[in-house]
């Protein structure tokens, strides 16, 4: 799917789980709160709290009521599995199909070192 046509919530649920994969939001720490991150994305935080229940959904944070949403230990490795997957059902084949009309051999993109 075309980033362009995706809903405005699941692109910051995207740049979310990618903080949460790169450790930019380590397991154990608070998310930042919905109207901090909207503010910063400039973002409306309805859909801003919409990306966030997305994530308590799939059991990645945890709320702790009037404090905030937790990285639950576990959540990267499952976000990096799940967009792995992904990876190699959805995007992949589309980038070998033009790697092969374009005749790029997958050996040619690996870095070798000079001896």
């Amino acid at each position: 799917m075309p980033q362009q046509s995706r809903p405005v919530y699941l692109k910051l649920r995207d740049l979310i789980a990618a903080a949460i994969i790169e450790g930019k939001y380590p397991e154990g720490e608070m998310l930042p709160s919905v109207r901090a991150f909207a503010a910063a994305q400039g973002a409306n935080p309805l859909t801003v709290a919409k990306a966030y229940q997305q994530f308590q959904t799939d059991g990645l944070v945890e709320v702790q009521r009037g404090v905030g949403m937790y990285v639950v230990p576990g959540a990267a490795a499952k976000l990096r599995r799940a967009e792995r997957e992904h990876f190699i059902a959805s995007e992949w084949p589309e980038i070998e199909a033009r790697m092969q009309r374009l005749g790029i051999d997958p050996a040619d993109l690996i870095e070798t070192e000079s001896a």
